[in-house]
């Protein structure tokens, strides 16, 4: 069941992809505003009463109704699982960004490829040459990827039902919320303070392992000896350390350089070097494309190999 789910969860986010805004992120922004015009007063301890209020609650309700439905009916449900999956599961929600930015760097045309990589990111892209687009964005549909999809997966397979899935999604939306503001309706302040300070170690705790199954499936399906030497002696100097695992592994995997110093609105930002290799382009923003394909086809294989030994078994 949790294969037949993840597939068709894929196959209709293609055909109808979800407005992740109007569908998700707006009830969620109203539900987080909620807990913060409730409990925000500067203290920590009452940031940490938020977010368990905020998520351990949806997240027990989801594993009842998973339960209540098995013993109900499997198809029931099944597609349980596939409604929480299609609202938890993102593969669109960043893809046709860097799909359209891969399509104007192959065009030539670099002004249109800046703003979309500013609306993607959310900050201002000018500037920027042909090669830090790219470098960008791959940076970006790395670290997605995995958000959005990969470590939800991980999560389903961990938890009964869709549970794990709905839990790393809130979790991931209260960090960038209440914590770093780094999401759509986030907090712009580089310091949320005190109230946001759970929310971010929480979701660092929720992350850990799943930022390392994805940095290994990344070495796989890749240049395995490159990815594992830039996890190792890379990755700590990213300030952030799971955007940094994951990006030193896809960037050895792909033989791409990522990270290094750009200019951003006039201005140096010091970024460490990441990987080994070439300068990023459109054709290494191709392969990209591949590695998070061939990453989420091992996945499901693996998937359907555990699940054909559970079932001789």
């Amino acid at each position: 069941m949790t294969v037949i789910s993840l597939i068709v969860v894929l196959l209709l986010e293609q055909i109808r992809p979800l407005a992740e805004r109007e569908a998700v992120g707006a009830p969620l922004l109203r539900y987080a505003h909620f807990f913060e015009r409730q409990f925000d007063d500067g203290q920590a301890r009452h940031g940490t009463i938020a977010w368990l209020l905020a998520v351990l609650p949806v997240t027990l309700a989801c594993a009842a109704v998973y339960f209540t439905l098995m013993a109900m009916n499997p198809l029931l449900c099944f597609l349980w699982n596939v409604a929480i999956l299609y609202l938890a599961l993102g593969f669109r929600q960043f893809s046709h960004y860097y799909t359209d930015i891969h399509l104007a760097l192959r065009m030539g045309e670099t002004e249109r490829a800046r703003a979309l990589l500013g609306e993607w990111r959310g900050r201002s892209a000018d500037g920027l040459n042909a090669t830090e687009i790219a470098r960008l964005a791959m940076e970006e549909a790395l670290v997605a990827a995995h958000r959005h999809v990969f470590a939800v997966v991980i999560w389903f397979v961990l938890l009964p039902g869709p549970t794990g899935a709905l839990m790393y999604r809130l979790a991931y939306y209260f960090q960038r919320q209440w914590g770093r503001g780094e999401g759509w309706g986030g907090r712009r302040d580089a310091e949320a303070g005190a109230f946001g300070r759970f929310s971010v170690k929480a979701f660092a705790i929720i992350d850990w392992l799943p930022v390392r199954i994805t940095a290994a499936a990344f070495a796989i399906v890749g240049d395995f000896e490159d990815a594992v030497y830039c996890w190792r002696t890379q990755a700590a100097r990213w300030p952030d350390e799971a955007t940094g695992i994951l990006l030193a592994s896809g960037a050895g995997a792909l033989g791409v350089r990522l990270g290094l110093p750009i200019i951003e609105s006039g201005e140096m930002t010091e970024r460490p070097e990441l990987g080994l290799g070439e300068e990023a382009d459109a054709d290494f923003m191709q392969s990209g494309i591949g590695l998070v394909w061939r990453t989420l086809v091992l996945c499901l294989l693996l998937l359907t190999l555990l699940g054909v030994a559970s079932w001789a078994g």
